[in-house]
């Protein structure tokens, strides 16, 4: 069953899209509490995560830490969704 409905996401494109939901989901999992609870805002666009902080201190902690961003969103989906960080 698993395997037809991830067949059928794929062929609709869609796969893409439920990857990004499920990391965007596990934010706090993947970064921790204190960056989730400084993060407004995560969305995904063209391979980009976006990310709106509400504190300079923490939006500069990971601004320079946006390589191993990249890594960690790419290992928990699977596959790589992101290449890229924007902080805000």
């Amino acid at each position: 069953m698993k395997e037809s409905m991830d067949g059928f996401l794929k062929a609709v494109g869609m796969d893409k899209k439920m990857h990004e939901a499920s990391v965007l989901a596990k934010w706090e999992e993947i970064m921790g509490s204190a960056v989730a609870k400084r993060t407004e805002k995560k969305y995904i666009k063209n391979r980009v995560l976006y990310l709106e902080m509400n504190s300079s201190v923490m939006r500069d902690e990971l601004m320079q830490q946006r390589s191993q961003i990249v890594l960690k969103i790419n290992a928990v989906s699977g596959t790589d969704i992101i290449d890229d960080v924007f902080l805000a």
